[in-house]
């Protein structure tokens, strides 16, 4: 995979908690930069400030929707249940790259801004939460 230098992406950080759920969730940064083609590291923090353990579990969307399918995490929390015990704080990283081909999209002309959002809920038992897909 080669990056395309000639371009660079700002990625920007949003996160927020289900009203099922009563941790703290937070970026830690709130924008990086970024070229196609070069993987990125960034992290977000969460911390269950309650006195009896929760388990959460969270889902993301990517903003604009149609460059979603040019954004690839290679590591991440996501649709991974997350327990964390009382008063425990956890970094948690998204280790990710936009693909190359992003620079090849005539719709993605004019796109230098993607936003990575998660929401993180409480997870219950048998619940099962829907994977993103891009048409």
């Amino acid at each position: 995979m080669e990056p395309v230098r000639g371009r660079v992406i700002r990625v920007t950080f949003n996160a927020d908690v289900h009203s099922s759920i009563q941790w703290h969730f937070q970026p830690q940064q709130s924008e990086i930069y970024v070229v196609p083609g070069e993987t990125a590291l960034a992290f977000y923090k969460a911390k269950n400030p309650t006195d009896k353990p929760i388990i959460g579990i969270s889902t993301y969307n990517v903003i604009p929707f149609e460059a979603g399918q040019y954004f690839n995490k290679i590591q991440c929390f996501c649709f991974e249940e997350q327990r964390l015990n009382p008063q425990e704080e956890v970094d948690m990283p998204v280790f990710f790259y936009i693909d190359p081909e992003f620079v090849e999209d005539p719709k993605m002309a004019k796109v230098d801004l993607i936003t990575l959002s998660y929401t993180f809920f409480e997870a219950k038992e048998g619940q099962k939460l829907a994977l993103p897909g891009y048409q």
